[in-house]
């Protein structure tokens, strides 16, 4: 279409050409004809011999003399309609793959048909496109971008469809027989077309009995030119730069990217893992709808077990790298993977409980540990989001938590100023007795760690050196008696307490024994004294009796014969520091 600012130019260069093309200078020329902003000086009877069209304008006009005649409407814009007019002269042009569509659909715009005259516009075109243009893949593919500005017109002169039938017939021979090098070289050309002739041409591969892979291959090719800036390449590489300042550009990405995943061949996994992960970040940044994030996400679920924790990473980050996106994505793929695991456990007959977790169980808990490890250093990842991902993979999958021990690690380091019950939740995912014995020796010299945690790992080694075995005691008795140890260690802190408060009150009546008794006499109500003594040491009596190692049984009593007698009412004397 011409603009105003070239309309001279044009008008110009349309008048020049004029005078050279028209047969004679002796007849002057009768009528004016205006495309857009373009104007030509042209012989009526020259037009009307081949275009209908025109000859029914002229008839039925008003005017007696008609000399202007406006054809703006006319496809293809000026440069067509300068070549449809060559054609009434007899001056020869050049029909080519770029402009047949446009000439065919002018001729019919003109009703420049046979019907009308032979040999007409209509019946070159029609030729050019049987012989020539469609006589190739690279030839079809340039007629159907050509199409794009000439619809309706060339889809009701079955252009389109012609071309969608030889693009996809065409393309599935290279699939299997490729004809040049790279064998892939028909999805690129394919990627300059718009993307609903590309639902076209590959539901019409797969009616031809394209493979899923075939088909998948086009999509990639053509998603990685299209959206250039927000897929990254093969290499793993974002080319994502600076936001564009265009407004509508994230509506158009958002919409091209929506038809795109609606157009993914049903089998889950033909498409590579990076390039599902890399649209499912696209998803969120341009706001798709959920209905397309869900399709991205249930994809990855499928085949979770061989995504690397690098895939994961590109769904999770932001383009420069330096924020988090909302991790609602990954957690709905792990749930996903985790519910399809359980499903498939139920049809079996297993439970999924224990050692019936499968090898991509196990796979999956390890990726997903390793991916809490790299992510937990930042800021903005909150306790909540954290645990939320860690849980999601049932205990029993983790053959061990030192990964997932690292990640804890990390969340506390790069989260210093959280307070003691805090670092207890980030710690609740974790099982310190599934700890390797270099991990446990780490986390009790952690300071990181809360007490309870470090007391775990601590008196996990301390059974196996007692039993003198290496396998893993019963998880429910070892739990129990940590429970017990934890309440000792407290107990511990109450008498260590209660000895501090009878230092300072033994060292106030040495220094002022006076003031001491009198103060005490004053503050106390009559004949209290003798219950107040009792009460105190009754107290101190009872928090020492808390510390009875027999109270709920000795903790070393495995290697004692039941058949020799013990005074157990004598216990041997044990030493518990309390400093």
């Amino acid at each position: 279409m011409s603009t105003p600012v070239r309309s001279n130019s044009r008008l110009s260069l349309a008048m020049e050409r004029t005078d050279r093309w028209v047969f004679s200078q002796d007849i002057p020329t009768d009528v004016v004809v205006v495309v857009c902003e373009t104007t030509f000086s042209l012989h009526k009877f020259m037009l009307v011999a081949k275009s209908n069209y025109i000859r029914k304008l002229i008839l039925e006009s008003k005017e007696p003399a008609l000399t202007k005649i406006d054809l703006s409407g006319i496809p293809g814009g000026p440069e067509i309609f300068e070549k449809a007019a060559k054609f009434c002269y007899g001056v020869n042009f050049e029909i080519t793959v770029h402009n047949v569509a446009a000439l065919r659909c002018a001729a019919e715009y003109l009703q420049m048909t046979d019907v009308y005259c032979d040999y007409n516009l209509a019946g070159r075109t029609e030729d050019f496109l049987a012989q020539v243009a469609l006589s190739s893949l690279s030839g079809a593919i340039v007629v159907l971008k050509s199409c794009e500005d000439l619809l309706p017109l060339a889809e009701d002169l079955k252009i389109v469809q012609r071309c969608v039938d030889v693009i996809s017939l065409k393309a599935c021979n290279e699939a299997n027989f490729p004809s040049r090098t790279p064998p892939n070289w028909w999805t690129v050309e394919l990627s300059i077309l718009d993307i609903e002739f590309i639902g076209r041409i590959l539901s019409g591969m797969k009616k031809r009995g394209s493979k899923a892979l075939t088909l998948a291959s086009a999509l990639i090719t053509y998603t990685e030119r299209n959206l250039r800036d927000l897929v990254r390449d093969q290499s793993g590489k974002c080319t994502k730069s600076a936001d564009s300042d265009d407004p509508n550009l994230y509506a158009r990405e958002r919409e091209l990217l929506q038809s795109i995943v609606s157009l993914l061949p049903s089998e889950k996994a033909s498409f590579p893992i990076n390039f599902l992960c890399c649209l499912v970040r696209t998803a969120i940044f341009v706001n798709a709808s959920n209905s397309c994030k869900n399709e991205l996400e249930e994809r990855i679920s499928v085949i979770l077990e061989h995504v690397t924790v690098d895939d994961l990473l590109v769904m999770s980050f932001t383009y420069d790298g330096e924020r988090l996106f909302d991790l609602d994505s990954v957690r709905k793929i792990i749930s996903g993977f985790v519910e399809k695991e359980k499903n498939m456990a139920v049809f079996g007959g297993a439970d999924f409980k224990g050692s019936s977790y499968s090898a991509a169980m196990h796979r999956v808990a390890k990726t997903v540990d390793s991916y809490l490890g790299e992510i937990a250093n930042y800021p903005e990842l909150t306790i909540s989001k954290f645990n939320g991902i860690a849980i999601l993979v049932p205990k029993g999958a983790r053959k061990v938590d030192d990964d997932l021990y690292r990640a804890i690690d990390i969340f506390l380091k790069a989260h210093p100023n959280l307070d003691e019950i805090e670092r207890e939740k980030v710690c609740s995912v974790m099982d310190p007795l599934k700890l390797s014995y270099e991990a446990r020796l780490h986390a009790s010299q952690n300071k990181r760690l809360p007490v309870q945690i470090v007391l775990h790992a601590l008196y996990y080694d301390q059974l196996k050196l007692r039993s003198g075995v290496d396998d893993q005691p019963d998880a429910v008795a070892t739990r129990s008696q940590l429970q017990s140890d934890v309440s000792l260690v407290r107990e511990n802190e109450a008498l260590r307490s209660e000895l501090m408060k009878m230092k300072l009150y033994i060292s106030d009546m040495q220094k002022n024994p006076g003031s001491s008794t009198k103060s005490i006499a004053a503050a106390a109500p009559p004949t209290t004294t003798g219950s107040r003594k009792h009460s105190f040491f009754s107290s101190m009596s009872k928090t020492l009796g808390k510390l009875n190692p027999f109270k709920h049984g000795s903790k070393d009593t495995f290697h004692i014969n039941d058949n020799i007698g013990v005074d157990t009412t004598k216990p041997r004397r044990r030493r518990f520091s309390i400093s």
